[in-house]
């Protein structure tokens, strides 16, 4: 089974995101802020990793930096989803190395699609 880590501190979030992608057969782990995020990417093998931006600690930038920059998980794909929608947030959730970037609100079908497609 392939294994999803979500770095989001709404829990409402976090949930929509936990429930719709475990009914698909992944194993999520939620986490709520940036540094908790890093910490676990770190120490267990995820399959792909789904950030915010905003959030406490490191924001998803951040930490979509340091997984790419890192040689032993620089290829897990990585997500944005956030409220943060402009062209240049876009751009630097790129920079930064993401994978994908999904603007909120988002449509848990198109959230269910881009992750079968990295996976």
């Amino acid at each position: 089974m392939k294994k999803i880590l979500i770095a989001e501190d709404s829990a409402t979030e976090r949930e929509i995101m936990r429930k719709a992608l475990e009914a698909e057969g992944y194993i999520v782990v939620p986490v709520e802020d940036g540094d908790r995020a890093i910490e676990e990417v770190k120490k267990n093998n995820y399959d792909l990793v789904i950030l915010d931006v905003i959030m406490p600690g490191k924001n998803g930038y951040q930490v979509c930096r340091e997984i790419k920059k890192d040689e032993l998980i620089k290829d897990i794909p990585v997500i944005i989803v956030t409220s943060k929608g402009q062209e240049s947030d876009k751009f630097w959730g790129k920079k930064q190395g993401a994978d994908e970037y999904i603007v909120k609100p988002f449509n848990i079908d198109e959230l269910i699609k881009t992750v079968k497609r990295f996976l």
